[in-house]
């Protein structure tokens, strides 16, 4: 057909009344779908935006689920529970260390400002609901480990500040605060226990004159869960932060990713039938993704060193970003085995702040087997500071693996350590009954998959420049 009016049309525009895909064949009528054709597009997009909505959802959920935890032990703004005899695997929670006291509180900001006191000597910051750094406490914040006041304000706060405090601007109204004391020389956690007891306040600023009590609860012997569920219950968590913190406080692709899910502030979370069913199976694809991620990460920069297994817990450092890009895979795999962020794990802060590396695989790049025993030789002068710790973790929960071990580490920091002529160390890894009266070496288990983690507390020069390099896991048997 020919006109006045007519204008060659390019290729690439028109649509043909049949276009074949992986979604199967889809039907056109001048460009027009059928109704077969517009269940099916409409039928994927939702999919895929629930795939995404949980991937983008993983790091507000570890919030929620922390949060969870927290109140159980007592409320926002006043409780603070701490795990004073070192975290125990009976806790079900995201690669816990067991040479550090953890020290947690939750915040909640809505009734105004609140001032929290920190001692000094611990290691700690706060994150948002949302699980994006505020600012690092302590070592490695603004009190240099010092000790100091810092003063949250909630978003939108335009009343006075008072003089003395380290302001701090949160975003939402919901945030974790973290704190951790170390072991002293002899290996007890307890007197940095007592330091925190001792120097640790959060209280209104409206009570500054007459600061309430804050209330510690011992939480080691405890089992508890703080790992997010990948079943309906992910969505019911993200639809609580959603609900609980203002749209503002988020990004406008993000939201709509939820809001497209039917999770929209303001508005309750009822999906239908069909609905439900989509995001069951998007939960269980997304999780299945998220480990994808983690455990077979495909950026080789994200590796030590050429042809290791040792690797970076995130590119992009702890935003997960690249030249004003995020890094879609580095955060959800962050977010898959972590549940919080901070500066100090990633910046070149010598001989302070820590370093972490992971190991999922073994020299031969395959995945560690419970039934067989590992080695991992420790070379000697590891750059570090403080100290150095390997602990072991279950693939499926991200948690410290559970044996008849006490706990599933070697470190710097055990008092009957052994240690070679040369100053390296030995470290084991199998079943069966541990050898060398159990020093160096951490049970595993026939059936269960593990992958470990290789932290550095106050890494020094060596490690940064890679001149000091850490072998890969080698199986023996």
């Amino acid at each position: 057909m020919s006109h006045a009016t007519t204008t060659p049309v390019p290729p690439g525009i028109e649509c043909p009344d049949e276009v074949h895909t992986r979604l199967g064949t889809l039907r056109f009528s001048d460009g027009f779908p059928d109704e077969a054709t517009a269940r099916t597009l409409f039928d994927n997009l939702d999919f895929q935006r629930a795939v995404q909505g949980y991937l983008l959802g993983l790091a507000p959920v570890d919030m929620a689920v922390m949060r969870r935890a927290l109140l159980r032990w007592g409320p926002a703004n006043s409780a603070m529970a701490i795990w004073e005899d070192l975290v125990h695997p009976r806790f079900i929670g995201l690669v816990y260390n067991t040479s550090t006291s953890y020290c947690y509180s939750w915040l909640d900001l809505r009734a105004g400002p609140l001032v929290v006191e920190v001692p000094p000597g611990v290691y700690g910051g706060i994150d948002d609901h949302w699980c994006r750094w505020v600012v690092d406490l302590g070592l490695t914040g603004p009190d240099r480990g010092e000790g100091g006041r810092y003063l949250l304000v909630p978003p939108g706060y335009d009343g006075d500040v008072p003089d003395g405090h380290v302001v701090v601007r949160p975003r939402t109204y919901g945030n974790f605060l973290a704190l951790r004391g170390f072991r002293d020389e002899h290996g007890d956690p307890h007197p940095a226990v007592e330091n925190v007891k001792a120097g640790t306040r959060v209280y209104a600023l409206s009570r500054a004159d007459a600061p309430p009590p804050m209330r510690f609860v011992n939480v080691s012997p405890e089992p508890a869960v703080a790992v997010p569920p990948s079943d309906q219950r992910f969505w019911q968590l993200l639809n609580e932060v959603v609900q609980s913190e203002p749209p503002e406080s988020a990004d406008p692709i993000t939201l709509g990713m939820f809001a497209s899910l039917g999770i929209h502030n303001g508005e309750p979370f009822d999906p239908d039938e069909r609905m439900r069913a989509l995001l069951t199976e998007a939960a269980a694809v997304g999780d299945a993704t998220a480990r994808a991620l983690t455990y077979r990460f495909r950026q080789r920069e994200a590796y030590y060193y050429p042809g290791s297994a040792w690797r970076k817990g995130f590119l992009g450092g702890y935003a997960s970003q690249d030249r004003g890009a995020a890094l879609l895979d580095s955060a959800a795999q962050l977010y898959f085995w972590g549940g919080s962020v901070s500066p100090a794990w990633d910046r070149k802060m010598v001989g302070t702040g820590s370093q972490y590396a992971f190991a999922f695989v073994d020299a031969t790049g395959t995945p560690f087997d419970g039934g067989r025993s590992y080695r991992l030789h420790v070379p000697p002068a590891v750059p570090v500071n403080n100290f150095w710790s390997v602990i072991v973790y279950d693939t499926q929960t991200r948690s410290m693996l559970r044996t008849d071990q006490e706990w599933p580490s070697v470190t710097s920091q055990d008092q009957d350590l052994l240690v070679n002529e040369d100053g390296s160390v030995d470290v084991l890894f199998g079943p069966g009954p541990p050898g060398d009266d159990g020093r160096n070496r951490i049970r595993t288990l026939p059936g269960k998959g593990w992958f470990t983690m290789f932290r550095l507390y106050g890494p020094l020069d060596p490690w940064f420049d890679k001149t000091w390099r850490l072998p890969d896991i080698v199986r023996v048997t």
